[in-house]
């Protein structure tokens, strides 16, 4: 036991299990849920069999603070946030303002996305960037489906706008609001609302010419996941539903293709359930087979004449009467054209699974979705890739893309279904909710009480989520979907972490060795320094593990620093802000916040994709901070 008693071992035991639980985070054999809790357990068992006793005889390492982060007021507040942007979401009460940017004309679609994006970045200052993601993103694939553009070109901008005007309140991101909190239980003075206001604004600002101007420029042109499934888009799509008695039955494949469906590609066939996906060698066509298949026009209404199936559709009087479809051959008879209209119609869609959706971790089999909400899905996309493998087995996770077919009603009923986002098909428009605009004004209430300080922000976030639940605006069920159990368990466990980081000296002995580099007796040398840490790894870890890590190092390292006369800031207020932001630069990977896994499926987006336009994005933030500790600050 005189090996423990050493106080280096302790410190090397913390930053050893810090590098671990950061390896295991980046890897992702084990799901992030896995990793806090078996993390807080190791912190459980140290603290209980070589307690850390201070100056009064108590273990500083016992459960109950080990275990403090998990009431957290400011997780607490975090969550309540959810809860409310859950509320919004669920009412549709963002959706009558956002609409009033959309523009009838074509000609001004891109002036309607601008105004969109800073939409966006103004309300995110003041409510989770998640729900108001999931709000914008059905609004932009609609305009741009009218100006035939693809979403890569401004799905990405989405989030970066998102994350930039978080930057500006405390309660405009959770990173905020939680490095805020370690402060205060490492014995300093919390943010106010607006102290992150003025340096936020500035970057802010110039982030959004950058991705204004130059990220649409350097994104990708990508195929969607119906593009990727059923083909060239100026083909006509149809599902045949193999009855008993059809001549289709028993036909089979030869050299991947179907003889009895000359000039037709069978794109995929569903079989009890399952996927068949080509090659087709072999396979003999059953009956109750759904084969959706792709081909020109003129083919395509011969065949449905022959074998009676279904006209499948993004847009019903787009592909039935040809409208906006470029190379339809202009000389279709009559005939043709009525056999299509005869036809009856289902549409193509694509949704997506939303954060707080209750069929997560769930199979498409054990859904049931067909039985459920009467659409059948065709093909299911993950972080930009197709799924390949049989889909009945896939477990859903938050931002997949499902494409589904089914009937106008089916699809509009999924949209007022808070487990999904439509983004393509149907585009009927549905009445405003009637508790939009009780839930809008539970909101303004609530950021008008932190903005004030009337009231302290947890007791406000908990106030409105509760109001949101008792006036019906959403359900307890609906509620506690929408708090975000990894966001629950990382936190906690990072909280605990820092705390023992903080204990064992760990956090003192990084903020030692940041000191020890060329130029560490330089303030605006080391807030810069930090910055660039923290923003390159809030970009393999998440903001808020990067946020919680790093604040205790700042602080450590303000201590050690001689005071500045010459400043009216605080070098512990500094070089926390400098966490602050560099955590919230979560431009350059997808898995550094959770706006960027959402529109990796819409957008068609790569891991490269991310580094290719979000690394400039946070150097330019990068050197605007820097200019801003050295003019603003007074930092030299």
């Amino acid at each position: 036991m005189d090996f423990f008693a050493n106080p280096a071992v302790h410190m090397w035991f913390m930053l050893v299990l810090t590098g671990a639980a950061v390896f295991s985070f980046i890897k992702e054999k084990l799901s992030m849920e896995v990793t806090s809790i078996v993390l807080v357990t190791v912190l459980l068992l140290y603290g209980q069999f070589f307690p850390i006793f201070d100056e009064m005889g108590e273990n500083q390492l016992n459960a109950q603070s080990i275990l403090s982060g998990f009431s957290n007021s400011s997780l607490i507040a975090v969550l309540a946030l959810l809860v409310m942007g859950q509320g919004m979401i669920h009412t549709d009460s963002l959706r009558f303002l956002t609409s009033l940017f959309v523009f009838k004309e074509n000609k001004f679609a891109w002036l309607s996305i601008i105004l969109i994006l800073v939409f966006v970045m103004v309300l995110s200052a003041f409510m989770n960037n998640t729900p108001l993601v999931i709000i914008a993103i059905p609004v932009i694939q609609t305009v741009l489906h009218t100006i035939n553009t693809p979403a890569s070109r401004v799905m990405m901008p989405l989030s970066f706008v998102a994350i930039l005007g978080g930057m500006t309140t405390l309660v405009g991101s959770s990173t905020n609001l939680l490095v805020s909190s370690t402060m205060v239980e490492l014995g300093h003075d919390p943010f106010e609302f607006f102290d992150l206001t003025v340096p936020g604004i500035i970057m802010a600002s110039i982030g959004f010419i950058y991705v204004l101007l130059v990220l649409p420029r350097i994104l990708p042109h990508r195929a969607s996941i119906k593009e990727e499934l059923v083909g060239d888009k100026t083909e006509f799509v149809a599902e045949l539903d193999i009855a008993e008695d059809s001549k289709l039955v028993g036909d089979i494949a030869e050299d991947g293709s179907f003889p009895s469906l000359k000039g037709v590609s069978v794109k995929l066939i569903q079989r009890k359930g399952q996927l068949v996906l080509p090659p087709f060698s072999n396979h003999t066509i059953q009956s109750g087979d759904i084969l959706i298949i792709t081909a020109t026009r003129h083919i395509l209404a011969g065949l449905l004449n022959k074998y009676p199936g279904y006209l499948l559709s993004d847009e019903e009087a787009e592909l039935i009467h040809g409208s906006g479809v470029n190379n339809i051959n202009d000389e279709i008879n009559s005939t043709d054209s009525s056999i299509l209209e005869s036809v009856e119609t289902r549409v193509l869609a694509k949704v997506m699974i939303t954060p707080a959706s209750n069929i997560i971790d769930m199979s498409i089999d054990n859904t049931g979705f067909h039985k459920r909400f009467g659409v059948i899905v065709l093909g299911i996309q993950r972080r930009a890739k197709v799924v390949r493998r049989r889909l009945g087995r896939v477990r859903l996770e938050a931002g997949d893309v499902l494409l589904v077919v089914g009937p106008h009603s089916r699809i509009n009923n999924l949209r007022q279904n808070s487990d999904f986002i439509v983004l393509s098909g149907s585009k009927k428009d549905l009445p405003v909710p009637n508790k939009a605009p009780l839930a809008l004004s539970i909101f303004l209430v609530t950021i008008a009480s932190a903005a004030t300080g009337f009231l302290s922000i947890p007791v406000a976030a908990f106030s409105g989520a509760v109001t949101m639940i008792g006036t019906r605006c959403l359900n307890i069920r609906q509620a506690t979907r929408a708090i975000d159990r990894r966001i629950f368990l990382l936190v906690g466990s990072m909280l605990a972490l820092g705390l023992a980081l903080q204990v064992t000296g760990g956090a003192e002995f990084i903020a030692n060795l940041i000191l020890s580099a060329p130029h560490g007796n330089s303030p605006l040398f080391v807030a810069a320094l930090l910055f660039l840490i923290v923003a390159l790894a809030t970009n393999i870890l998440t903001n808020n593990a990067c946020a919680i890590l790093f604040t205790p190092i700042a602080l450590n390292i303000a201590s050690e620093m001689e005071a500045i006369e010459s400043i009216t800031f605080d070098l512990s207020y500094i070089f926390v802000l400098s966490v602050v932001f560099g955590a919230n630069c979560s431009f350059a990977s997808p898995i550094g916040y959770q706006t960027n896994l959402l529109i990796m499926g819409p957008g068609q987006y790569k891991f490269r994709d991310f580094i290719k336009a979000g690394t400039p994005l946070v150097l330019i933030i990068w050197i605007t901070y820097i200019f801003i500790a050295k003019y603003y600050f007074g930092l030299s």
